[in-house]
């Protein structure tokens, strides 16, 4: 480690879809980054993802310069749409995502880090210990699997880490646990034909009663198929994972030909996925994407809050990084920014990740949005997480799940 002992204004531990988008959006404001990543391979990347960005997380991607580069690589620009028992299909076709795998997402963005002017890169080197000045955290000694050992100093630590934190472990931040009861398979086809109107191909989820599903439109032709099953199943389906997994997806109402459908992957699976959520910061200290908060898969919401905090810890302490009271002030507005903005969708996810029966008031609200437009752009956009769940508290929507209304009113 040649910059062993350097002095950076912030050291980001992880390279993933958070840490990157950090580092760049910190040197793109002038600062000196550390991006310190364990694995030593620049083209790793995350293996277990559904790989939907949510449309929330455009404008951090345009301001990364990573749009173009995806729509080179043709990723194409999914819009979201809804299946419930309870009245069938509403959606956002105005409102449009990005369907990428982590295998074309990872790489493409840790390249566009690294290559940011004021970024040093540090793959295979592991985060050990928190370094601390007069019981402030000033950075991170770091090990290689060599054995060797290094410090890297710094003004600010980020951890962006994923849903396991070591840097929080290390620096004492725990996390707070809410039920989960739910398990996922999933795999990736070719040949599905994907639904396409004039606003293009959608992003489709399932929300049955308990169990959930959902489509996901990659580039490559690529489509990732996810089942979703309440915890008491999980021995029945284990049992026969080939036979329960297809059986869901052919049984999904309107659900995704698989006729000319060939999976070209294996079924893999995530068992336990614990919501979790942090203190995105303290002093000297901050979290960004599944270290600060990590929820359930199912409506694919991790990347998107991945960039989302990125750019939100950027532009709340660019400007604060000489360090002292003026940072801990910044690392207080980001908190409470992350607090205000995801806190809510956390809890409306954890709930729903219990696996229990949708409320009578729910479904009032899933039948009025297939006929009343207005309603369905207003529930579409928090499933979407494009507005916080207390929009529905909004006088003039609660009556209209509570009225009918007409179509046009």
């Amino acid at each position: 480690m040649d910059s062993a002992g350097k002095k950076f204004d912030v050291a980001v531990v992880g390279a993933s879809v958070a840490g990157c988008a950090a580092a760049r959006l910190f040197a793109q404001n002038g600062a000196t980054v550390a991006l310190i990543e364990r694995r030593p391979d620049p083209g790793a990347f995350k293996v277990v993802c559904t790989h939907a960005v949510l449309p929330a997380a455009t404008p951090t991607i345009e301001r990364l310069g990573l749009a173009p580069l995806l729509a080179e690589r043709g990723v194409p620009r999914p819009w979201a749409e809804f299946w419930t028992p309870y009245g069938g299909w509403f959606g956002l076709p105005d409102m449009r995502g990005w369907g990428v795998t982590r295998q074309t997402l990872d790489p493409l963005l840790r390249d566009l880090a690294v290559g940011t002017p004021g970024v040093e890169f540090f793959p295979g080197w592991t985060a050990t210990r928190v370094l601390s000045d007069r019981g402030r955290p000033a950075g991170v000694e770091v090990e290689d699997r060599s054995g060797r050992v290094g410090q890297v100093q710094a003004r600010l630590l980020v951890g962006a880490d994923g849903r396991q934190s070591s840097l929080a472990r290390l620096a004492g931040v725990p996390g707070r646990v809410r039920p989960h009861n739910r398990f996922f398979y999933f795999s990736y086809w070719r040949g599905i034909e994907q639904v396409r109107t004039p606003s293009g191909p959608s992003m489709r989820l399932w929300l049955l009663d308990p169990e959930g599903a959902s489509q996901f439109p990659n580039e490559d032709g690529l489509t990732v198929l996810v089942a979703a099953y309440p915890r008491w199943r999980q021995a029945e389906v284990r049992a026969d994972l080939e036979g329960s997994y297809m059986r869901t997806l052919a049984a999904l109402p309107d659900g995704p030909d698989l006729s000319n459908g060939e999976r070209v992957s294996k079924i893999l699976g995530k068992l336990e996925v614990p919501n979790l959520i942090r203190p995105a910061a303290r002093p000297g200290i901050a979290f960004v994407g599944d270290a600060a908060l990590a929820t359930d898969p199912t409506f694919g919401v991790g990347i998107s809050f991945a960039f989302e905090s990125a750019e939100w810890l950027v532009d709340e302490t660019s400007g604060a990084l000489a360090g002292g009271q003026e940072l801990d002030a910044a690392l207080r507005r980001y908190r409470r920014k992350f607090a205000w903005r995801l806190g809510p969708h956390h809890l409306q996810i954890a709930d729903f990740s219990t696996a229990r029966e949708i409320r009578p008031l729910e479904r009032l609200a899933f039948r009025r949005a297939t006929v009343d437009p207005k309603l369905a752009g207003a529930l579409g956009q928090v499933l979407a997480r494009e507005r916080s769940p207390l929009r529905m508290l909004d006088p003039r929507i609660a009556a209209r799940i509570l009225v009918p209304w007409p179509a046009s009113a």
